[in-house]
């Protein structure tokens, strides 16, 4: 059956829960014909593009969608490149904070998503939902992710249509911070299944 890999992440920094994941619990497992299969990252430069890898493996995807977490951010950002650089400004769940250094020594300097970025960005925009076109991912494990997918399927010359969503906080992560902009968690899962069938219906 024809496959999309959705993936979040763990949380991190001191947060008790990661929208990125939970906003994927309650997407429909079949979308438009398309299996919906959904897998917790760790955040973690170590092991995060190991265990995405192995889920490429084994479920074969036509598309991959990961989803990470951008507090502060005041809209969903649809994630246009990935940079070939590590420069974290905190610890991952593992202790490691890469300052200025290459994810791949012998990779290019930065990869494109694949997926339909300005359909997703009009057709959430069109549903009413805030949404930006980014270009910067970071330089902590979420780029860290795109990046090094990115370069296996180049590598592997695997013909899929690839990218990254990045989410704003859920109301939960700032009763503690009022100044910080938050969203609630549905409205991100209706975001994703909007992106999902953007991809469907543009790039499959």
């Amino acid at each position: 059956m024809k496959t999309i890999l959705l993936t979040g992440f763990t949380p991190f920094g001191g947060e008790s829960m990661n929208p990125s994941y939970e906003c994927l619990k309650n997407i429909e497992d079949n979308i438009l014909g398309y299996r919906i299969i959904k897998k917790e990252i760790e955040t973690s430069f170590l092991n995060s593009h190991q265990q995405l890898l192995s889920y490429l493996d084994q479920y074969k995807p036509d598309a991959v969608i990961l989803v990470g977490q951008a507090g502060g951010a005041k809209a969903i950002r649809i994630e246009r490149i990935a940079i070939n650089i590590q420069d974290a400004s905190i610890e991952d769940n593992l202790g490691n904070m890469p300052i200025d250094h290459p994810i791949i020594e012998s990779a290019p300097t930065a990869y494109f998503s694949s997926l339909p970025i300005r359909k997703i960005v009009d057709n959430l925009m069109d549903a009413g939902i805030p949404t930006v076109l980014s270009y910067c991912a970071g330089t902590f494990v979420c780029n860290h992710l795109l990046f090094n997918l990115l370069h296996y399927i180049s590598q592997k010359e695997i013909h899929i249509p690839v990218g990254f969503i990045h989410v704003p906080y859920v109301f939960s992560q700032v009763t503690d911070k009022p100044d910080m902009y938050a969203t609630d968690l549905d409205s991100l899962t209706k975001a994703i299944q909007i992106i999902i069938k953007t991809v469907i219906k543009e790039s499959l």
